[in-house]
């Protein structure tokens, strides 16, 4: 059976250039493309609306949206919305989002897991096309449902992904020094900003401490070019796998060996078909 793989886009590309990505990355045998929404930047639902439209098979997921800012009924359509443009094609995948950027407009994330365990029962649900009232302490409705009056009325099957930490992060570039500074630039950013993945990822809190003492929020480039060289060498390749074509497929086939059965590919540095042709199917 042939491996599969999977792209992860952010916000580091036009978002036209997205398109061509998916068409590529589809052409080449790619499993999926699955839209970031992280910061304040880039939402996720639009891209993967424009993802759907272009291809034809190739699955479209979020990695991830958040429980906290989307009410159950509107996260629900949405994601109707989506398997009416991509039957069968689309995944949910959602987190419980992060401090201090949920603190910073208002979310009160006490109790995350109790969240999400609510919002997956109901989700799933309303995806079965149920009618349904739940009391909950997050989630509480009272005889709603998926109201489709025109259209296709038979349950959806929309796989609902839970985003946890110790992610895993893939820059490729022919040139080993020149991924390697991308990925340690990309990493000064992520470890400052969410240190509880971080910490889950098995990284020192002096070193993020350090990092967080130099950049402010958002960071600036200047403050990432300041504080970049805080972050090992040894670091960068134990939490992500970047190098040479050669050098991140064979860290990759790591985490396939240790059971990984679709890896989620994050490129770094522009290369991202360079990325798609290193993990491409066989033709």
């Amino acid at each position: 059976m042939t491996q599969k793989y999977a792209l992860y886009l952010q916000d580091a590309h036009d978002l036209r250039d997205g398109l061509d990505i998916a068409r590529y990355a589809e052409k080449k045998g790619i499993d999926g493309v699955w839209q970031a929404e992280s910061r304040l930047v880039r939402d996720a639902i639009v891209p993967m609306a424009a993802y759907a439209a272009v291809t034809e098979h190739i699955k479209i997921g979020s990695a991830v949206i958040n429980n906290w800012t989307r009410n159950i009924g509107l996260l629900a359509s949405t994601f109707l919305t989506l398997d009416d443009l991509a039957p069968n094609r689309i995944i949910c995948g959602i987190g419980a989002w992060w401090d201090p950027l949920a603190r910073n407009v208002g979310i009160d994330r006490s109790k995350p897991l109790k969240a999400m365990e609510e919002t997956v029962t109901v989700l799933r649900r309303l995806l079965k096309m149920e009618r349904v009232s739940f009391e909950g302490e997050f989630v509480c409705v009272h005889e709603i449902e998926l109201d489709v009056v025109h259209g296709r009325r038979e349950p959806r099957h929309v796989p609902i992904y839970i985003g946890a930490t110790g992610e895993k992060m893939i820059s490729v570039d022919e040139d080993h020094d020149v991924a390697i500074d991308s990925t340690r630039e990309l990493l000064t950013q992520y470890l400052a900003q969410q240190p509880h993945i971080a910490k889950a990822s098995g990284v020192s809190m002096d070193i993020v401490e350090k990092i967080q003492a130099i950049l402010g929020w958002p960071a600036t480039h200047e403050q990432i070019q300041a504080a970049k060289h805080l972050v090992p060498e040894d670091l960068i390749h134990r939490i992500t796998a970047s190098g040479t074509p050669a050098e991140a497929k064979a860290k990759v086939q790591e985490y396939i060996d240790h059971g990984c059965t679709t890896p989620i590919l994050y490129g770094v540095g522009g290369n991202t078909k360079l990325l798609i042709d290193t993990f491409a199917s066989e033709e």
